[in-house]
Order: C-alpha cells, then structure tokens, then sequence
C-alpha cells in the first residue's frame, strides 16, 4: 500500500514538468516530506474549467489541491475517507467505489517518493518469542533512482455535503486516491547496502508509478482500456534506502526525513 510519502517540489517545478496550464498562486501547498491520508496534495487533473476561465469546453491541465481519501460520489458522509487513501489497479475499473472515477477522473499525484516499513529480523524474533508485542519498524524511502518524479496513478472524485447550502465554501470535497500494483520482484536499481534486494521484500504492493510517456494517456478521459492504462511500470527504475524513525510520527515533517542513512537504526537490522 501507500500511506506516508513526500512532496516536496514547488508549484512552478511541476507546472512546468507536467504542462500544466491552469493552476492558482492562491492554492500554493507547503512543502511536505511526510504527506499523511486526509491531507491536501498537489494533483494533476484534466477536466473543462468554469466560469470566466470556462473558454471553449476543452479539457484543460491543472494543478489543485485535494485531500487524500477518496469519498465517492454517492457516499452519504464522507467519513470513510480515511481509509480510501489506496485502490488496487486490478480491480479498480470494476469497484463500485472507483470504477467511475476510473473511466472519467483519473489524476497525477506528483512525488519525491513514499515510506513503507520493515520490521527487522531482530524483532521478528522477539516477537515471535513473546518478548515484545510492538516491534520496531524501519522506514526506507523509495524514490526513482535518477532523481526525477515520482508520478502516482490516481482518481479524483467531487462529494456534495447536503446539510450545507450550494455556496458554503465546505459544501463541495474533492479527494483523490493512489493507485497500487504488485510490488516489484526484480533488484533494485540501487539498493541498500544491508537490507531488502527488492520492493516486494519492503511491502507486496507499491504505487502504481506512470513514467512520463503515459502521462497524457492516464490524464485523457477518451482512453479507458484497463489493460493499457494499469500496466505496471518498467522494472529496475528504482531505489530504496533506510531513513530516521522520525517520520514514523507525522508530526515530523522537514528535509532531513528523506535523509538516507548509512544502515538501519539499531535494532531494526532487515
């Protein structure tokens, strides 16, 4: 799954590595290195725009904020959201709670990367012993090994909250959720020099991550072959690598949660 991950670019990197064309100054998020579900993140969408901007109905490029947990349409509360933050690539043309976001709403969510969480040999044992109920987990980051984007397969969706009246500026949610595949069985492209050889040794599901030659297919609402779209992305693209328990706590939120550690913490050992 996806539930913690960073990022951290501005507004203006991904305006101009995604060609957006509309985006407002006024709905600059800050920056986040340990983005948490039912936070607003930075989404690219393709959708008409509205009003005087509205020009001749064409789909046009955005960047948004929206909160991540998707509530659907036809939801009649949004408290679920918390836990719609994921969606499985292969079922999610089929899912009630997705599938029509799926033929017509489906966005970007750029990234530095995401955090998953091992727990160590170490503590297998003791908790297999009985000898601590909680054992500690490390974080490892991963992250595209060239440094570029790490773009997530999403959907959008828009929920109405009927006990507000259409003008309330709470009246209308937008939300989004990430797209998961199976995790990669293949090494790493740069992998620790201590720990998991691959990204189905950290977790068995990853974001589902679109290089940039199928960005505008994702984005367009005219594609809808599931086949084409939810192909898992080439294999060997990424790297992973053990960083500071602090972002174990969202609380913590600053540059030095990517931070790449020279091995595990203590006690932790993959």
């Amino acid at each position: 799954m996806c539930g913690r991950y960073a990022a951290s670019r501005a507004p203006e990197d991904l305006v101009s590595l995604f060609g957006v064309e509309k985006w407002e100054p006024s709905e600059t998020l800050a920056p986040d290195w340990n983005v948490a579900p039912t936070k607003l993140v930075p989404v690219v969408l393709e959708r008409p725009l509205k009003g005087q901007d509205a020009g001749d109905g064409r789909p046009v490029r955005q960047l948004r904020p929206l909160k991540w947990g998707l509530v659907p349409s036809w939801a009649t509360s949004p408290e679920g959201a918390a836990r719609m933050i994921n969606a499985r690539a292969e079922t999610v043309h089929e899912k009630p709670s997705y599938r029509r976001a799926f033929a017509a709403r489906r966005c970007l969510l750029p990234a530095d990367g995401y955090y998953e969480w091992v727990t160590g040999k170490d503590e297998r044992r003791l908790e297999e012993e009985g000898r601590r109920k909680r054992p500690r987990k490390q974080p490892y980051f991963v992250t595209p090994a060239d440094g570029s984007v790490f773009a997530m397969a999403g959907l959008y969706e828009f929920w109405r909250d009927r006990t507000l009246p259409e003008d309330h500026p709470q009246a209308w949610w937008a939300t989004c959720t990430v797209l998961t595949t199976e995790a990669e069985t293949a090494p790493l492209a740069v992998g620790p020099a201590e720990g998991p050889r691959s990204l189905a040794d950290i977790h068995p599901r990853m974001p589902l991550m679109l290089t940039p030659d199928r960005w505008d297919a994702w984005l367009d609402p005219a594609n809808t072959a599931p086949e084409s779209l939810l192909a898992p992305p080439p294999e060997g693209l990424m790297r992973a690598y053990p960083v500071s328990t602090d972002v174990s706590n969202v609380r913590n939120n600053g540059p030095e949660l990517e931070k790449e550690l020279a091995a595990p913490e203590e006690g932790t050992l993959f």
